[in-house]
C-alpha cells in the first residue's frame, strides 16, 4: 500500500533516479545551480529521523542535484529570531528588517486571504432552494490590517489546516462588538472530531477594544475554524467580527525570516518582532527604521505611507468652557482636534480663534446651591434648593425627594465621567469624549470618526421616599429620563447602556442617524448600584478618518429619581406620626395615600389603584377600567377571569378561568432575504392570579452557557404578553432553540369590554372578520406597555379578542390578523384572536327550549334541547326529560259528538214547538179581526175553516197531499191567500176556494 511505504526506502529510490538522470540526457541539460532548487525534509520515519533532499523549482530543467543526506531530528527547531539554513542545517539569526517566530507562523497582513486559508459560506437552512447561491458573497473579507466577517444570515467559516510537530498554541486578536452575530472559534483534528475546549464561544468586546484569544493545540493535524452567523432577524445591520494577528506555534521549523510589513521596522538582528512606526512617520516593507513625513503630510501609527494635510477649517477645532470663577464667569477656550491632521500654512486654511472670552455661568443644578467661593455645593439631607437659592430646610410634614436633576452644564458632575476609545489603539490622544456647553453636554470631535465617545454616570443605589408604599406588584423603584438630540450626516449611532459597573453594561436602546430633540425614560427595577453610559460613534466604518467631525450628540438634561445619597430640588408631603422626639414621616400601608390636608394615611376607595410612586392626594387613586377590579393592595387592577355582558334586559356571564394559565403560540414561519427560517413566539397570561404577570420572554443568545459568566445576566421581560424571535436549533447548531429580542407588549391591563375602542386603543372588527349572523359579540382585553421606544414613544398596546367557538375545546387557537402577519400593523399595537369554547358565556335558561310530545296511552313526555348552534358552556344544566299523565283525544272526540247531536235535536224540537204555537196564535188573531169587521146585530157568516166553539185546540192539521218534511215546511211558508192568510185545510173535504170571504 502507498501509505505503508517506509521512509527509509526513499533514499535508494532517490539514488536510482539521480543515476538515471545522469545516464540519459546528460549531454542535453546544464548542471543545476543553487537558484534552480530548494531543500525540503522528507516525512519522519518511526525513529523520528528524516532526509534532506533537493527539489527543483522546475523539474527536468537541469542536472546534478545535490545528493540526499540525513536531516535534523524531527523534533529539532530554532529559537525565535532565527531560521534554519537548509543548506548547512544550522540555525542562524534573522537579519535587520526581518523577524522570525522560531516554531511559529504569523498572519498579520490581510490584503488578500493568505495561502492555506479556506474561505467559505453556507446557508443556515441548506434544504432551501438556491441556498448555496444566496451565500456566495457572504464570506470573510480582507481589509488590509484585519479580516472582517459577514454580517448577514449566512454561516461564514474561515479555516486553516496546520500540522504540528510538537504541542503548540494558536492566538489571535478579535473585535466582537455586536452579539447579534454568533461568533465561535473551535479546533478539529484530521478525523473532523472537535477538540474540547472552553473557549468555543467568543466573549463580546467592550469599548471598541481588541481582545486576544489563545487556545492550546495538540501535536498532529489541527484544523482551525473561525465561524460567524448573524442572528439579528429583522433588525438593523450588525457590526461584523474583525480578526487580526493570527499566530500559530508548534510547527517543525521555519526556513526563512519574514520581512517587516509596511509601517513597522526592525533594527536588530535575531528579532522575533517588528516595531510599529510612530505617528507622522512611515516605513516600507523590510525597513530597518522609520522615516519622518513631510511637514505638509501626516500618518497614523503603523502606516506605510504618508497622507497630504488638508487646509484647516472650522471642523478641525472645538471649544471648551473653563470652570466658573469667583465672579461667576467662564472662559471659552479653542483647541485643535488631536491628532492635528490639517495645515494652517496652506492657502485657504483658517486660524485658531482667540481664546479667553468670558460669559456668565449657568445656575447651579436643582438640589445644589451656589458656594461662597466657586462652584456649587449639594444640599444636605433634609434641605432642598432649585439651584438659584441657598438650601432651605424642608417644612414639617414634608420630606426631601432625592435624586439627580442635571440641566445646567458648567462642569461635569462628580459622579459623571467622559472618555474616548479608539478602534485600533487605546485612547484618543488624551482628548475627552464629551464636553460641557452651558445648557447641554455634547460629544467632541476627538480622533477618528469611528471612535467611541463615552459619557458615564454612576449611581450608588435607589430608594423610594419614606412615605412611598412598597408595591410588590410593580417592580419600578426609580427611573431615569434624559432629553437628547443627534445631528449627523452619516451612519452615526447613540447607545444608551445600563449595567452594574461602567465596564459591564448592556445596550438597552439605540438611535441611528439624526434625531430631533426628544425624551427617553428607562425604568429601574432594582435598588443595587447601577452605571449609565451614553456612547456615541460618528460612523461604524472601519476607515479612520475625520470626514464627519461636525456630527454631534447633545444631552440637555438627565433626571434620576429616588437616588441613595442624592439631592432634593423640592420636598413632598408625608404622613406624620407623633413620637416622643416629635413628628416623624412614616410609610403608609398598602392601598393608602397621604392626605395632604391632615398629613395622614387614608385608604383608597374600592376598585381604584395607586399610581406608581404617586402617593400624595386622593388623585393618586385611579379608578379601574371596565371589567376589572383592584387587588388587595390597590397596586393594580386585574380581571378575575369573569365578565358580564348586558344588552337590554338580557345578560351573559363569562368564566375564563380555564384560560388563566400561561398560554404560548408561534406564528407561521418567516424567512430572511438569505432564506433563514424564524418564528415569532408569543406568551400570554390573560387574567386571574391576582394580576400577577405570568408571561416571560428571554434572550438566551447572551446566556452564561454560551458566554463568559461575568458578562452579566441574559435580558428578559415579564409581563401579561411578550414576544420573542425563535430560530430552530438545527439551523444554528445549539442544543436548544435560540430566542432573542424579547419585547414587552403588555404590563398593564386597561379593561375588558365588548367595545372596539378603549383608552384610545382601537381593536377594529375588520382585523378578524366574523360571520354575518354572529349572535354573540367578542370579549376584548385591552393592555398597555409603559416601555417607550423610538417608534412607540407612548409605549406599545395589545388587544386579545376572545371569540366563542364551541368546536375549539380546551385552550383553542390563537392567531394574528391575516393582513398583519407580524401581529401588528403599525409596530406599536398588537392584535390577537383567541377562538375557544372557553370564550363562550355560561349557559342560562334562555339557551334551551322544550318540546312536548303527543299523548300516547295516557302518557305525555316533555324534552329539553339546546338552541342550535349551542353558544354557551357550563352554567345551567339541561333539565331532564319530564313524563306526565294525560287523556287521549278519542275520548274527548266521542263526548263532543254525542254532546253535539243531543244539542242539535233539542234545538230542532224547540223550533218546531214554537213554530206550531205561533201558527195557532196567528189563526186566533185572524179570527178576531174578522169578527170585529161584521155589522152590529148580524151574525157572522158560517165559515167551515174556523175552529168552532167546543172544538179541540190540539187537533192536528192535515195537509192536502203527502210531502217531504222539507216540502211541507216550504209549503207552509209560501202558500198564502190574496188577503194575506194561509190556507189551512181542515179534516173536511172542503177546499180553500170555497172558503174565501
Amino acid at each position: 500500500m502507498c501509505g505503508d511505504t517506509s521512509p527509509h526506502l526513499l533514499f535508494p529510490l532517490l539514488l536510482f533516479a539521480t543515476s538515471f538522470r545522469l545516464t540519459f540526457g546528460q549531454n542535453e541539460l546544464p548542471i543545476c545551480k543553487e537558484s534552480d532548487y530548494y531543500f525540503e525534509y522528507t516525512e519522519c520515519d518511526g525513529r523520528g529521523m528524516r532526509w534532506r533532499v533537493a527539489v527543483p523549482h522546475v523539474p527536468g530543467k537541469c542536472l546534478g542535484l545535490p545528493e540526499p543526506i540525513n536531516g535534523t531530528p524531527c523534533a529539532f527547531s530554532c529559537e525565535a529570531g532565527q531560521f534554519l539554513d537548509m543548506k548547512e542545517q544550522l540555525c542562524k539569526d534573522c537579519i535587520v528588517g526581518t523577524y522570525s517566530l522560531g516554531t511559529g507562523i504569523e498572519f498579520n497582513e490581510w490584503v488578500t486571504v493568505p495561502p492555506g486559508f479556506v474561505n467559505s459560506a453556507t446557508a443556515q437552512d441548506a434544504s432551501l432552494e438556491n441556498s448555496a447561491e444566496n451565500c456566495t458573497m457572504s464570506k470573510w473579507t480582507p481589509e488590509g490590517d484585519f479580516i472582517a466577517s459577514n454580517n448577514d444570515e449566512c454561516t461564514a467559516a474561515l479555516m486553516y489546516a496546520v500540522t504540528l510537530k510538537q504541542s503548540g498554541k494558536v492566538s489571535f486578536e478579535y473585535l466582537y462588538p455586536d452579539t447579534t452575530i454568533l461568533f465561535k472559534f473551535f479546533v478539529q483534528n484530521d478525523q473532523c472530531q472537535s477538540i474540547d475546549n472552553e473557549h468555543k464561544w467568543m466573549k463580546k468586546t467592550e469599548r471598541n477594544q481588541w481582545n486576544r484569544q489563545t487556545v492550546q493545540l495538540n501535536q498532529g493535524n489541527n484544523v482551525l475554524y473561525w465561524q460567524t452567523t448573524r442572528f439579528s432577524l429583522g433588525m438593523k445591520q450588525p457590526k461584523p467580527v474583525l480578526i487580526r494577528n493570527i499566530l500559530i506555534t508548534g510547527v517543525a521549523y521555519t526556513s526563512e525570516c519574514f520581512p517587516c510589513k509596511p509601517g513597522t521596522f526592525n533594527a536588530k538582528r535575531g528579532s522575533s518582532r517588528c516595531e510599529i512606526c510612530q505617528r507622522n512617520t512611515y516605513s516600507p516593507r523590510g525597513a530597518t527604521s522609520c522615516l519622518a513625513c513631510h511637514k505638509d503630510q501626516y500618518s497614523e501609527p503603523g502606516q506605510g505611507t504618508c497622507k497630504q494635510r488638508q487646509p484647516c477649517s472650522e471642523k478641525d477645532y472645538f471649544s471648551t468652557h473653563t470652570p466658573c470663577d469667583s465672579e461667576g464667569q467662564t472662559q471659552i477656550m479653542y483647541k485643535w482636534i488631536e491628532p492635528k491632521l490639517c495645515s494652517e500654512d496652506v492657502m485657504g486654511a483658517v486660524k485658531l480663534p482667540e481664546s479667553g472670552a468670558k460669559m456668565p455661568c449657568k445656575p447651579c443644578n436643582p438640589g445644589f446651591a451656589p458656594a461662597n467661593t466657586t462652584g456649587c455645593q449639594p444640599c444636605p439631607f433634609g434641605f432642598y434648593s432649585d439651584g438659584s437659592e441657598v438650601c432651605t430646610k424642608c417644612a414639617v410634614g414634608t420630606e426631601p425627594i432625592q435624586g439627580f436633576e442635571y440641566k445646567w452644564w458648567n462642569t461635569l458632575p462628580k459622579n459623571m465621567d467622559s472618555s474616548c476609545f479608539s478602534g485600533m489603539e487605546e485612547g484618543c490622544g488624551g482628548m475627552n469624549g464629551w464636553e460641557v456647553a452651558g445648557d447641554h453636554v455634547h460629544s467632541t470631535v476627538a480622533g477618528a470618526d469611528n471612535n467611541y465617545l463615552m459619557l458615564s454616570m454612576a449611581v450608588h443605589g435607589f430608594r423610594p421616599p419614606q412615605s412611598a408604599i412598597v408595591n410588590e406588584d410593580n417592580r419600578e423603584i426609580a427611573r431615569i429620563t434624559f432629553i437628547f438630540e443627534t445631528v449627523c450626516s452619516a451612519d452615526c449611532e447613540l447607545h444608551f447602556r445600563v449595567g452594574p459597573t461602567t465596564e459591564n453594561t448592556q445596550s438597552v436602546e439605540l438611535w441611528s442617524g439624526s434625531r430631533e430633540k426628544q425624551s427617553y425614560t428607562y425604568v429601574i427595577e432594582r435598588s443595587s448600584p447601577l452605571a449609565f453610559v451614553w456612547t456615541f460613534q460618528r460612523t461604524t466604518s472601519f476607515e479612520e478618518s475625520q470626514k464627519y467631525s461636525s456630527d454631534v450628540a447633545k444631552i440637555y438634561s438627565i433626571n434620576v429619581s429616588n437616588v441613595v445619597g442624592g439631592v432634593a430640588s423640592h420636598c413632598g408631603p408625608c404622613a406624620l406620626e407623633s413620637t416622643s422626639s416629635g413628628s416623624l414621616c412614616v410609610t403608609c400601608a398598602s392601598g393608602q395615600y397621604v392626605n395632604k390636608e391632615i398629613s395622614k394615611c387614608q385608604a383608597c376607595p374600592p376598585n381604584t389603584h395607586l399610581k406608581p410612586h404617586h402617593f400624595v392626594g386622593k388623585e393618586s387613586c385611579v379608578p379601574c377600567g371596565p371589567g376589572t377590579q383592584s387587588n388587595l393592595n390597590h397596586s393594580l387592577c386585574y380581571n378575575d377571569c369573569r365578565f358580564v355582558y348586558r344588552e337590554g334586559q338580557k345578560s351573559w356571564e363569562y368564566d375564563f378561568s380555564p384560560l388563566s394559565n400561561l398560554t404560548s403560540f408561534t406564528s407561521e414561519p418567516r424567512f430572511t432575504p438569505k432564506g433563514v427560517r424564524f418564528f415569532h413566539h408569543f406568551n400570554i397570561g390573560l387574567c386571574g392570579n391576582q394580576g400577577r404577570k405570568l408571561a416571560s420572554c428571554v434572550d438566551n443568545v447572551t446566556l452564561d452557557e454560551f458566554f463568559d459568566e461575568g458578562e452579566g445576566f441574559a435580558r428578559s421581560v415579564t409581563s401579561y404578553i411578550c414576544q420573542s424571535t425563535l430560530v430552530p436549533s438545527d439551523l444554528v447548531g445549539f442544543r436548544t432553540v435560540m430566542s432573542s429580542h424579547p419585547i414587552n407588549l403588555a404590563d398593564h391591563l386597561i379593561g375588558v369590554t365588548t367595545q372596539t375602542e378603549l383608552d384610545n386603543i382601537k381593536a377594529a372588527a375588520d382585523l378578524f372578520p366574523s360571520g354575518k349572523f354572529r349572535a354573540l359579540p367578542d370579549t376584548i382585553f385591552y393592555y398597555r406597555s409603559t416601555e417607550s421606544t423610538q417608534t412607540c414613544k407612548n409605549g406599545r398596546a395589545s388587544t386579545v379578542r376572545l371569540r366563542c367557538k364551541p368546536g375549539n375545546v380546551g385552550s383553542g387557537t390563537i392567531s394574528v390578523p391575516k393582513k398583519c402577519q407580524e401581529g401588528t400593523c403599525d409596530g406599536c399595537t398588537f392584535h390577537f384572536l383567541w377562538e375557544t369554547a372557553e370564550a363562550c358565556p355560561l349557559c342560562s335558561k334562555s339557551d334551551y327550549h322544550e318540546i312536548v310530545a303527543a299523548c300516547i296511552n295516557g302518557i305525555q313526555k316533555t324534552t329539553y334541547l339546546w338552541w342550535e348552534p349551542k353558544l354557551c358552556k357550563g352554567g345551567v344544566a339541561l333539565p331532564e326529560q319530564r313524563v306526565s299523565t294525560c287523556k287521549t283525544i278519542d275520548f274527548f272526540l266521542k263526548i263532543g259528538i254525542i254532546t253535539g247531536t243531543v244539542t242539535a235535536c233539542l234545538l230542532i224540537a224547540t223550533t218546531c214547538y214554537f213554530y206550531k204555537k205561533n201558527r195557532k196564535l196567528e189563526y186566533k188573531y185572524s179570527k178576531l179581526i174578522i169578527n170585529a169587521s161584521s155589522k152590529d146585530g148580524e151574525l157572522p157568516a158560517v165559515d167551515s175553516c174556523a175552529i168552532m166553539e167546543g172544538e179541540d185546540m190540539e187537533d192536528d192539521l192535515i195537509f192536502m197531499s203527502k210531502k217531504s218534511l222539507f216540502g211541507k215546511i216550504k209549503s207552509i211558508a209560501v202558500k198564502r191567500t190574496a188577503d194575506g192568510f194561509d190556507c189551512v185545510p181542515l179534516k173536511s173535504s172542503s177546499g180553500c176556494a170555497d172558503m174565501e170571504l
